[in-house]
């Protein structure tokens, strides 16, 4: 599958592209909540949600008093710069 180029919008990648980018970054996808998708590395891991007009990021117990840190990032960014963000950490 051909991804658009990674200055594009993610709101112009087609779903499937947007799945196979995220299993690619090592997540997996819940069965049971098809727009919820985990993800787990060597110092964090995190919830993804596929929200209607947004992508969250929830890192789990990342804060400074153990809570979680949560971040949205608009599908108007390109997919390189959420990806960046997302895939950097918290």
């Amino acid at each position: 599958m051909n991804f658009p180029n990674p200055d594009t919008p993610l709101y112009n990648h087609p779903l499937p592209n947007i799945e196979q980018w995220l299993q690619k970054n090592g997540c997996q996808q819940n069965p049971k909540k098809l727009h919820c998708w985990w993800v787990e590395k060597p110092d964090w891991k995190a919830e993804l949600f596929l929200d209607i007009d947004q992508l969250t990021i929830r890192y789990i117990h990342l804060g400074i008093d153990g809570s979680d840190i949560q971040r949205s990032f608009k599908y108007s960014l390109s997919r390189q710069d959420i990806e960046e963000a997302i895939f950097s950490g918290p």
